[in-house]
């Protein structure tokens, strides 16, 4: 075997196999591309959320990624959903496409197999795939489904920060501002105090001040023309925030304060802070932007 090869042998030993030994892990063989996989995906993670408790979790193999694992489990197409047990393949779930012929043949499964339910659970769920899971989808876009997989989770771990402000992100993506400040005024007063949640306030804050326009290359071709024109400058900068442009918006901001620091007190100085924070400071763009501000306050 190559080295690669190696690395991704190694890889499901460890996340696949050495679970099954006490588990039973669902392994999905899915791709990008591919189409019913994505249909089918999260049917699969909501079913091995609701079986967790059971000792019942999900192993993802990207086959793109992982072409000697699925050569080596003769995958020729996909879907395909195996059940493992004791480094043992124990059920073809591929036939099963809803939710309730899904649990019928896992419940099957868990009544003829010696399953240890308390195996993950004995210090707590582990969660953290699924947490990584949500983010990698609300960071693909699909904020409709991240917010499926946040709250699927919290059902497991009610108390999980990283849950809880993701599941915050995952309301802001979808704009629903009323229902992720009340999940923010809802949180325990030590969840509260986090960083992640003061980034969460302050893109909520951000996100209702950045309002929609209709016709952005218009209102860029307005302040083209007359680039003195800071107020329609700053309604610019908010259009590009709603659109999720940060890039434009940060270089409006930027043109402003380079122009009239002062103008309408501070006002675009102030709303390029809000906008640093909501991105995260430690963020690598925001500090490339701040250093242009920088050079802009005190070059």
């Amino acid at each position: 075997m190559t080295a690669p090869e190696k690395e991704a042998v190694e890889a499901f030993r460890r996340d696949v196999v050495e679970p099954s030994m006490t588990q039973l892990v669902i392994i999905d063989f899915w791709a990008e591309w591919c189409g019913p996989c994505k249909a089918l995906t999260p049917l699969l993670e909501k079913v091995a959320a609701a079986y967790a408790d059971k000792g019942v979790v999900l192993a993802k193999i990207d086959t793109d990624k992982n072409q000697f694992i699925a050569s080596q489990f003769q995958i020729r197409s996909i879907p395909t959903v195996y059940a493992m047990f004791q480094g043992q393949l124990v059920a073809d779930l591929t036939p099963a496409r809803t939710e309730s012929q899904l649990k019928q043949m896992i419940d099957q499964l868990l009544r003829q197999l010696p399953v240890d339910p308390g195996a993950a659970g004995a210090a707590g769920p582990d969660i953290e795939p699924l947490v990584a899971m949500g983010e990698d989808v609300l960071a693909a876009g699909d904020a409709e489904r991240a917010l499926s997989i946040f709250e699927q989770v919290a059902d497991l771990a009610p108390d999980h920060p990283q849950v809880l402000t993701g599941r915050i992100r995952a309301l802001m993506a979808l704009g629903e501002h009323d229902a992720a400040q009340s999940a923010i005024d809802a949180l325990p007063d030590d969840v509260a105090k986090l960083p992640a949640i003061d980034q969460a306030r302050a893109a909520l804050a951000l996100a209702r001040d950045a309002q929609p326009v209709d016709d952005l290359a218009g209102l860029k071709a307005q302040v083209d023309a007359n680039p003195d024109d800071h107020d329609a400058r700053f309604r610019l900068a908010g259009g590009q925030m709603a659109a999720g442009d940060r890039d434009g918006a940060a270089a409006s901001l930027l043109a402003i304060v380079a122009a009239d620091r002062a103008w309408n007190d501070d006002a675009a100085r102030q709303q390029l802070l809000k906008l640093f924070e909501a991105v995260g400071l430690e963020d690598p763009w925001v500090s490339q932007q701040r250093r242009k501000l920088s050079a802009i306050l005190f070059g």
